[in-house]
């Protein structure tokens, strides 16, 4: 079994998490040792206890004010620390065992961006300028000429993917990643709007870095296996059910939620049977659940059914601790700072910690087939099997104690509450309750111990590493005829206003 499929992700936005200022005044880095993001060392004793074994860092190179604007692939923001920080935390993460996967922005830069400034200050005769969709007219910011940027947001530029002096860019900064913190993948961003034929030669040229190296990206809607194949991508974030998660609480409708993850997604005939999406209940775009949720009480039942339905689960950092934050505040209220010392464990933490440990200790809850069992408005139950073992799933939304026939046999032990049930016949879940029953007698999952510490073991290097080649300086004259073509294609485009993608 692939690491990734027994992973359990802690996501971090790290200028957020870091206190940072949102507008980067360009300062130098503090000391060796002083950067903010050495906080996530002070926080991995904790991430050890509550269960989890990945951490997704969203982006924390040199940008202007987000992340998602980068100025520079190859430097880590100034505002959050050096590069030697970043490799301290980095090697303490992969010595408690807990893998790293970094947030690739590859669509679009900043306008700060080195190569797109030297556009802004030399236009038609900057040497960059094949480096991004740039066209006769005038931007928004009267650059003297016209440029995309990422579905109309002048301030991320489109990055030109079908230059291959771009590409070969890109892929020496994730070469970079590998060689500086040995990152064990990436996260994808706006993967929807990525060339395919870039994600075919990405995927290609990473599986040369590293053995079982992720690559995960972000996606909304359609057919996920349009990116997520053998060919692309590993794995995809499932926005069809973050939405059927948080609506099938506040609507009491569990057929929602049971629908994609049964007929659309993981039961018979589904789309994604065998393939393994990167599941939420919220994250660094969208409103922490605490502040989704209509009722709190359905808190323990989404992280319940988020951690036992099919995928790779996520926790975005602080929500283990109920923290709050709605969308419509803005992006900074999801994104606040985050100080491990000033929180405490709760009934939450505790129940997130159970189920972490039990999803990367039970193989059903890995990789296991789907089973729709028992299906109602207010209650829902589904099994998980792999190898002869089975996993049964108990959601009760509903106010009253509610009975749910499994039809199983033998007697399982529910890791929540730690007593047992018989499954062959009805098993009673508390109002607003959660169960996920096992076979205590053929799985031993020590809730005390550290789960993520034996999943890293430092894989080896391929035997042939491939590298980025360096940009090579064609002909002139091959230099001139495909200028001539293209001169002679752009006019013909722009005449039927059609955009050379």
């Amino acid at each position: 079994m692939k690491w990734f499929n027994s992973a359990v992700v802690y996501q971090i936005y790290p200028i957020g998490y870091c206190g940072v200022p949102r507008k980067n005044p360009f300062q130098p880095a503090p000391s060796c040792g002083e950067g903010k993001i050495l906080r996530v060392v002070d926080h991995i004793p904790e991430l050890k206890k509550q269960g989890f074994n990945t951490v997704l860092f969203n982006p924390l190179f040199e940008s202007s004010a987000h992340g998602y604007d980068t100025v520079d692939f190859t430097k880590v923001d100034t505002r959050l620390g050096s590069k030697e920080d970043f490799q301290k935390v980095c090697e303490a993460l992969h010595e408690n065992g807990i893998r790293i996967i970094l947030d690739a922005v590859f669509n679009h830069v900043g306008r700060d961006f080195t190569q797109f400034k030297d556009v802004r200050d030399n236009k038609y005769n900057s040497q960059y300028k094949d480096w991004f969709h740039i066209r006769d007219g005038n931007s928004n910011y009267n650059d003297g000429f016209y440029y995309e940027g990422w579905e109309g947001h002048f301030d991320l530029v489109k990055l030109n993917l079908f230059n291959p002096v771009v590409r070969s860019h890109l892929f020496q900064a994730v070469s970079s990643w590998v060689a500086d913190y040995d990152i064990d993948g990436l996260r994808l961003d706006v993967a929807y709007a990525l060339d395919p034929n870039f994600l075919r030669e990405l995927s290609a040229y990473c599986s040369g870095l590293k053995n079982e190296f992720w690559l995960m990206g972000e996606t909304l809607h359609g057919d996920y296996n349009t990116w997520m194949n053998p060919e692309m991508l590993d794995s995809v974030t499932n926005y069809e059910c973050y939405k059927g998660l948080y609506s099938s609480f506040n609507d009491l409708n569990m057929y929602e939620i049971a629908y994609s993850l049964g007929n659309r997604q993981f039961g018979p005939g589904g789309l994604y049977q065998g393939k393994h999406l990167y599941c939420f209940v919220d994250n660094h775009d969208v409103g922490r659940i605490a502040s989704v949720l209509t009722d709190q009480r359905h808190i323990n039942g989404i992280y319940t059914l988020l951690l036992t339905m099919p995928g790779i689960p996520g926790i975005y950092y602080g929500s283990e601790y109920g923290l709050t934050g709605d969308k419509r505040d803005g992006d900074d209220t999801l994104r606040p700072e985050f100080i491990i010392g000033d929180y405490k464990e709760t009934e939450l933490t505790k129940l997130i910690t159970k189920l972490t440990k039990a999803h990367a200790a039970l193989k059903p809850l890995c990789i296991g087939d789907y089973r729709q069992v028992v299906l109602h408005n207010q209650y829902f139950a589904f099994a998980r099997s792999c190898d002869g073992e089975t996993v049964y799933s108990l959601i009760n939304a509903g106010g009253n104690t509610q009975g749910f026939y499994l039809g199983g046999s033998g007697r399982y032990k529910d890791v929540l509450s730690g007593e047992y049930f018989d499954v062959s016949g009805n098993v009673n879940v508390p109002a607003y309750g959660a169960m996920v029953l096992y076979d205590a007698d053929k799985f031993d999952i020590e809730m005390t111990k550290n789960a993520a510490e034996p999943a890293y073991e430092k894989p080896e290097k391929t035997a042939e590493p491939i590298t980025a080649p360096p940009p090579q300086e064609p002909d002139p004259e091959l230099i001139k005829l495909v200028k001539t073509t293209y001169d002679y294609i752009k006019k013909i485009a722009d005449k039927l206003d059609i955009p050379l993608e």
